[in-house]
C-alpha cells in the first residue's frame, strides 16, 4: 500500500471513530486485515448499540462526519430497515453497526481472527 493511501485510510478510520463516538457507539474495534492475503478490504471497524434508535444514530453520525470532513459519502449501505446490522461500504473501510446480540451471534471478529484487532476507546 502507498503512503498517500495509508494516510488516507488513517483519516478516513479516524472520522469513521469520530463519527461512533459522538452517538455513543461502543466496544469499536479495527480489523486491520493488511497482514492478510486476498482480502474484500483493509480494514473492518465493527461497533454496537443498544437499540434500533442508536444503530441508526450511528449510522447517520457516522454519514455525515465523513462526508463533512473527507467530502467521501459510502458507496453503499445495507441492514437500514431492521437497524439490527447495518453495514457501510466505504470501499477500503466497512463499518458493521451490530446491536450487542447480533453482534454476539455472528461474531465477526472470531470470524476474521488472523486480522490484527485493535480496540479503540
Amino acid at each position: 500500500m502507498k503512503v498517500k493511501e495509508q494516510v488516507e485510510i488513517k483519516d478516513l478510520l479516524d472520522t469513521i471513530r469520530e463519527g461512533i463516538l459522538q452517538k455513543k457507539g461502543q466496544e469499536i474495534v479495527n480489523l486491520d486485515f493488511a497482514e492478510l492475503e486476498n482480502t474484500v478490504c483493509s480494514n473492518f471497524i465493527i461497533c454496537q448499540g443498544n437499540s434500533n434508535i442508536q444503530v441508526e444514530a450511528i449510522t447517520q453520525s457516522v454519514r455525515k462526519i465523513v462526508k463533512e470532513e473527507l467530502n467521501e459519502n459510502p458507496r453503499h449501505i445495507e441492514g437500514l430497515e431492521n437497524a439490527h446490522w447495518i453495514l457501510m461500504d466505504y470501499g477500503d473501510v466497512l463499518v458493521h453497526i451490530f446491536q450487542k446480540e447480533f453482534r454476539d451471534f455472528y461474531k465477526l471478529e472470531e470470524l476474521w481472527a488472523d486480522a490484527k484487532i485493535e480496540k479503540i476507546d
